[in-house]
């Protein structure tokens, strides 16, 4: 098959107090430096229901309108989950910590955009090799960045605003370092650091998507919010019970499931 090549670009500026903003279409400031976060894929994919750009969006939207009881269930696992794991002060009070440093320094200081640009294209690239994909060429600078990859889907387009790059590094590395150094003694600097990451993903992730990004118009908005929601969602119903140890992986999965059919169950009472 042929393969076809697509450009995502996103546009944004530094206004005078640093503060940044994507932007897709919007002109830039006379005197505002540019930034520009490109996403160039090679559409390679066999599977039609896997590549994103031969998706057309009205059943993309359908999609996301049968996956709304979904979310809602993974809601109610996630405030079961909060629940039961609300005692282990051990663990939540150096996670907030954490949290409230990153949020001090998103707010007072100038932003790490090069980490940013860098976490969002490396996502790009591992979900990518993650299907089976090649990655072709990478770029990364404080001004923006771009990657050239072998195939494209939804999850590969979206990754970067559900999968905390840096978190998932993190675990990598303390697991590595409980393995072969016994790093038991480290873990309130390890649920600091995880704290940290996730909220530089959050703020930085809700700060992008205040802005037209080319990612999720491409995807449609509603499909890429039911995605970009079900994903941070599985990312904390997994987390958390690692984190706290206060309700297993599988109990979390099975509130998901129990209050995701609820909803439909009551949806189809109410159409009977």
């Amino acid at each position: 098959m042929t393969n076809r090549r697509r450009a995502f670009r996103c546009r944004s500026n530094f206004c005078r107090k640093r503060r940044f903003k994507l932007k897709s279409e919007l002109p830039a400031a006379p005197d505002a430096p540019k930034f520009e976060l490109q996403l160039i894929f090679l559409l390679a994919s066999d599977f039609r229901i896997l590549n994103s750009g031969r998706v057309p969006k009205w059943i993309k939207f359908i999609i996301a309108i049968l996956l709304l009881p979904v979310c809602a269930g993974a809601a109610r696992a996630l405030w079961l989950v909060l629940r039961a794991s609300g005692r282990a002060d051990v663990v939540w009070v150096p996670l907030l910590a954490g949290a409230a440093c990153w949020v001090v320094i998103f707010l007072l200081l100038p932003k790490p955009m090069w980490f940013y640009v860098f976490g969002h294209e490396l996502t790009h690239a591992l979900w990518t090799w993650l299907f089976g994909g090649q990655v072709k060429k990478m770029k990364v600078s404080s001004a923006g960045g771009h990657v050239v990859v072998s195939k494209t889907n939804f999850v590969i387009t979206l990754a970067p605003y559900f999968f905390p790059f840096y978190t998932a590094l993190i675990i990598a590395v303390f697991a590595l370092g409980q393995f072969f150094w016994d790093w038991w003694n480290y873990l309130v600097w390890f649920h600091l650091c995880v704290g940290a990451t996730y909220a530089f993903h959050v703020t930085l992730t809700w700060h992008a998507l205040k802005t037209r990004q080319s990612d999720i118009t491409s995807q449609g908005w509603l499909f890429s919010a039911v995605i970009i929601f079900l994903g941070n969602a599985g990312v904390l119903l997994f987390g958390l019970p690692f984190l706290t140890a206060k309700v297993s992986v599988f109990h979390a999965l099975g509130w998901w499931l129990e209050g995701a059919g609820q909803v439909f169950n009551w949806l189809a009472r109410l159409f009977e």
